[in-house]
């Protein structure tokens, strides 16, 4: 049966593991999803509207369209991982199907012929903004093995509460000290690596540890499984004034799902004896939660050819439950013989929420008739802003400073063109994304080309496109202990199919 304890408020040394940047990045990233034709053009619809999916981008974008319409789309999403560890490669593939995005508007013309107000749209719209799914695997030969990790939440703290108490399990001491009155986080960390025997404390000083591991170099495997998404589902109202102008408003509503179960292990031999010592260590996080936000947008036809567009997406306030399991097993002489704490069944429960900064796009397109367009999109959001809250809660005010530290602003260009011959339509598009990170060293630029094809039918089109991304990524095992980090290439390939119905 699954034991659970529940933190309300937060333990400030829980931040250092679970609720930290990465959650804020994770969650503050929209990657290039919708219709095939909006992925097929890089996502480059902030002047041009016509495409549900551009909802995302301006909400104006609706009052665009002449009639009322459904839209359907599947994404076959293929990624590929190379790594590099300490000059060991690996490859990691991973493959998977979804309908990523679903929606309709309703358009009504005015009947009034003296009214400016010429229509008014109403749409809704559910889009996948980024799938987690995927698997990495990162292996090598290192000097630094997992005794650090335990040494360094050990320091200072005292070894008898990690002693098991009178009869109490190992699971029941583990989520004792995690409790808000024991240790919390850290203090979990040192008892599963002084009960697992890989640390032990100082004869003269019980809160100083020294590792029971005596190596020169250590052999790694590290796996990592992710699956989830993050959703969004848009409720729109737009409206056209005049011939020129258009505006709107969305209210967006997002789902979280995020399950990322980690693998480690680790074989060195002692130095000392000779013999093999080996560790198994897995965490497992699993976070669900909901978050809204709302966008307004405007779009202006300067002359026949030329469009100008401007949006603003507001802060996105999520509330998130985190799920943290771990499991650890070793064949260190010190360990217990009754030691057994493998199956991720104590869990920990986290309540928190995030704030991720607010955007701003400035679009303009040229549009040549019905032969033809060019679209370009810019992009701005300061990553600095985004918080971890309570904002009272001292541990997440530490981090909320390294946020604002290590982030900065994120510029984006999107770039998109289409070229129709007769039924058929040709597109194309670019897409850059500048680093979340000041010094740009942890997460790479984003770079992605993308290309598509459709067929109008009359009342229905067909689209199919094809988008690629590729971005460069440092990936640390743990947040401490093990400071060499693998370099990851991370490429991306959607291949998208969508279906437009008019009524």
């Amino acid at each position: 049966m699954r034991k659970y304890i529940t933190f309300i408020g937060l333990l400030a040394c829980f931040v250092t593991s679970a609720q930290n940047i990465n959650d804020v990045l994770r969650y503050s990233s929209e990657n290039l999803q919708g219709s095939a034709r909006f992925q097929a053009m890089g996502g480059a619809f902030g002047s041009l509207g016509g495409d549900l999916s551009a909802l995302n981008i301006n909400p104006a974008g609706s009052a665009v369209f002449n009639n009322g319409l459904f839209s359907i789309s599947g994404t076959n999403y293929s990624r590929n991982t190379d790594s590099d560890y300490n000059g060991t490669l690996n490859n990691s593939k991973n493959n998977n199907f979804d309908i990523n995005q679903v929606g309709g508007a309703f358009v009504f013309k005015s009947t009034d012929p003296d009214s400016k107000w010429r229509k008014l749209s109403l749409a809704v719209n559910y889009d996948v903004v980024q799938n987690f799914d995927d698997r990495i695997t990162t292996s090598g030969r290192s000097n630094e093995a997992i005794d650090n990790y335990f040494l360094d939440f050990a320091d200072g703290i005292s070894v008898e509460p990690l002693r098991l108490q009178g009869n109490e399990t190992i699971g029941e001491a583990y989520l004792d000290i995690g409790a808000t009155n024991g240790l919390g986080f850290n203090g979990q960390q040192a008892f599963l690596g002084f009960q697992a025997g890989i640390i032990d404390p100082e004869a003269d000083d019980d809160t100083s540890y020294f590792s029971n591991a005596n190596y020169q170099t250590v052999d790694q495997d590290f796996r990592q499984t992710i699956s989830g998404y993050n959703s969004k589902f848009t409720v729109n109202a737009a409206t056209q004034y005049g011939d020129n102008f258009y505006f709107g408003a969305s209210l967006n509503f997002h789902t979280i799902q995020y399950d990322r179960l980690n693998r480690y292990d680790e074989s060195l031999t002692d130095t000392d004896t000779q013999e093999l010592r080996t560790v198994a260590f897995d965490n497992l996080l699993v976070t669900e939660g909901t978050g809204f936000s709302l966008s307004l947008g405007a779009i202006a036809k300067v002359n026949d050819v030329i469009r100008v567009g401007a949006s603003y997406q507001s802060p996105t306030w999520y509330r998130l439950t985190d799920n943290f399991s771990q499991g650890i097993d070793s064949n260190y002489p010190n360990k217990e013989s009754s030691f057994n704490f493998f199956d991720l069944n104590y869990i920990n429960i986290f309540d928190y929420q995030i704030k991720t900064p607010g955007k701003v796009t400035g679009s303009i397109a040229a549009v040549f008739g019905k032969s033809g367009l060019l679209s370009i999109d810019y992009g701005y959001q300061d990553m600095s802003n985004a918080e971890l809250r309570p904002t009272s809660d001292s541990g997440f005010a530490d981090e909320n400073q390294f946020i604002s530290e290590s982030l900065a602003a994120v510029s984006s260009i999107r770039i998109g063109g289409e070229y129709r011959i007769q039924r058929v339509s040709l597109r194309a598009g670019y897409r850059y994304e500048q680093s979340p990170y000041e010094s740009g060293n942890i997460v790479g630029d984003l770079n992605g080309i993308s290309g598509g094809l459709g067929y109008n039918f009359g009342r229905s089109r067909l689209d199919l496109a094809v988008n690629r991304t590729e971005q460069d990524v440092l990936q640390y095992f743990f947040d401490t202990g093990i400071n060499t980090p693998a370099l990851l290439n991370n490429v991306n390939t959607n291949v998208t199919i969508g279906y437009t119905l008019n009524f």
